[in-house]
């Protein structure tokens, strides 16, 4: 809570919405909300708490539109993975978790975002070998204690990677197909019935923390579940979010199964409206983000994982210019090893340039930081956040201008996008109370966090070591098959390297 109702906050350069330049304002903060911005010596109630920002630029708080939780404790355990190697690996990286793991993973996740300027996120978490209220409590606390808002969304699936891409389990060798075969799912009915569970009596307060279901890769799920998650989004008024043609062999399969782009495919069954997000997008062509655009969806673009998972190269241009709504992400610690939304708005900036040398297509820093902030905010569900405006909460990052990332400060928004790396951040208020002061976590103990980190690693590593060594053994049939078929012709492109270069010969 904070001590006094009304703050006043005088001295910094101030970025509004829809300028690129920074200003000299003050900015009045009445409890959570933002009640006047003005020039410097806007007149304060007697009672205010005046709060020095001279030396400082404030930017809205930063809006993670796509994280993983459970990636934080399996940060770079993997170097060259596709994403189908990634998910292979997950019982191993994921694995043999207790409660309190969960919990410690999710605070990991967010104390890195807020350190790095971001005061809201949508958490697609992971648990083995389903969810289950207990866990979904565990993260929704973990949040609410690092004092961010989040949305939180389960991943939920009936079918594990083997079954979900035609043709992959067949390729396994028999001796492996028996391993793989210890992964199937429970059965849909049983998962939904834990989370509507958990959504009927779980205090969540829709301020901080809200929640939504996330059906994890629609080729994971069968029609008859995904309708499900929809009927169950649509009950509860929940969001719903997917992986949609992250991969190119995702892109493929979804031809070979449904005979359509699994974009055209969730539209048949109902699934996309202004409460769906489409993680990633890589391979979506003109039609399917036209029909994103129509149905008034949202596109969580995570430029980071898509290259370090060697998935491609998206073409936001072509998204914002069909008018879908675009936010950006992170991706979890475990596929874009960390949480740093000003370097993922710098690499949504750099993707478009290295796609061609028109640079007219090219995505600028105003629209990156745009997709940052309110896109993001839009695709969260929260209505209220991610500018500097009356009546928005007052979410706001402080940067210091004496840090070396700011001399000399010449373009307050290039230098946010371009610039900014997360070291000028000092101060990062949430809802008009402070989590971070001075570079420094308020709500929650970082040493203590590190011991029990490092305690949980080892621990682990130990408990999990017969599953690594599975996902070894299956590392060199999946990525000979994925690879194989990734060779066939798609209706668009987003490698950045001919086919000819590529060679099979698995991860490392």
């Amino acid at each position: 809570m904070i001590a006094t109702r009304f703050q006043m906050i005088r001295g910094a350069l101030v970025l509004p919405p829809n300028r690129t330049q920074a200003q000299a304002l003050d900015i009045l903060v009445e409890g959570d909300v933002i009640r006047e911005i003005g020039p410097p010596g806007v007149a304060a109630p007697d009672e205010a708490t005046v709060i020095d920002a001279a030396g400082r630029l404030i930017h809205a708080g930063l809006v993670n539109a796509h994280t993983h939780a459970h990636g934080a404790l399996a940060k770079a355990m993997g170097d060259r993975w596709s994403l189908e190697l990634l998910l292979a690996a997950g019982p191993w990286i994921s694995g043999n978790r207790s409660l309190e793991d969960k919990y410690l993973s999710a605070a990991l996740n967010g104390a890195e975002m807020v350190l790095k300027g971001t005061t809201a996120c949508y958490d697609l978490f992971f648990e083995v070998p389903a969810p289950t209220p207990a866990g979904m409590a565990a993260v929704a606390d973990a949040y609410r204690d690092v004092g961010m808002r989040a949305t939180i969304a389960p991943m939920v699936a009936d079918r594990t990677l083997y079954e979900a891409i035609p043709g992959l389990y067949d390729a396994l060798p028999d001796n492996l197909k028996a391993e793989v075969d210890h992964f199937r799912t429970q059965p849909y009915a049983q998962t939904l019935k834990g989370f509507e569970d958990f959504v009927r009596h779980h205090c969540v307060d829709g301020e901080h923390i809200k929640i939504a279901l996330a059906p994890t890769i629609p080729l994971h799920c069968s029609d008859e579940f995904l309708c499900a998650c929809r009927d169950c989004a649509r009950r509860f008024a929940l969001g719903l979010h997917s992986h949609v043609a992250e991969s190119k062999v995702q892109a493929l399969a979804g031809v070979r199964r449904y005979g359509r782009s699994l974009t055209a495919h969730l539209d048949r069954l109902g699934m996309l409206d202004v409460g769906f997000t489409a993680a990633h997008g890589v391979w979506l062509d003109e039609d399917d983000m036209k029909i994103l655009a129509d149905r008034g969806s949202s596109v969580a673009h995570n430029p980071a994982s898509n290259m370090r998972l060697g998935s491609g190269l998206a073409d936001v241009r072509a998204m914002l210019e069909a008018k879908v709504n675009v936010a950006v992400g992170t991706d979890g610690s475990n596929s874009g090893d960390n949480q740093n939304m000003y370097e993922a708005m710098k690499l949504a900036s750099f993707v478009s340039k290295v796609r061609g040398p028109d640079v007219t297509s090219w995505v600028t820093t105003a629209e990156a930081l745009h997709a940052a902030t309110e896109g993001g905010a839009r695709a969260l569900g929260f209505e209220r956040i991610g500018r500097i405006a009356v009546g928005f909460k007052a979410d706001l990052v402080f940067l210091d201008l004496g840090h070396i990332n700011w001399l000399p400060h010449n373009h307050s928004t290039n230098q946010i996008v371009h610039v900014e790396d997360g070291g000028a951040v000092r101060d990062v208020m949430i809802g008009g109370r402070f989590v971070v002061k001075d570079r420094k976590l308020l709500t929650l103990d970082l040493a203590a966090l590190a011991r029990q980190a490092e305690s949980a690693r080892n621990r682990l590593a130990a408990a999990n070591a017969p599953t690594k060594r599975l996902a070894e053994k299956l590392q060199e049939a999946v990525a000979s098959f994925c690879v194989g078929l990734a060779r066939t012709p798609y209706q668009v492109e987003r490698y950045g390297a001919p086919l000819r270069s590529w060679r099979c010969d698995g991860g490392g």
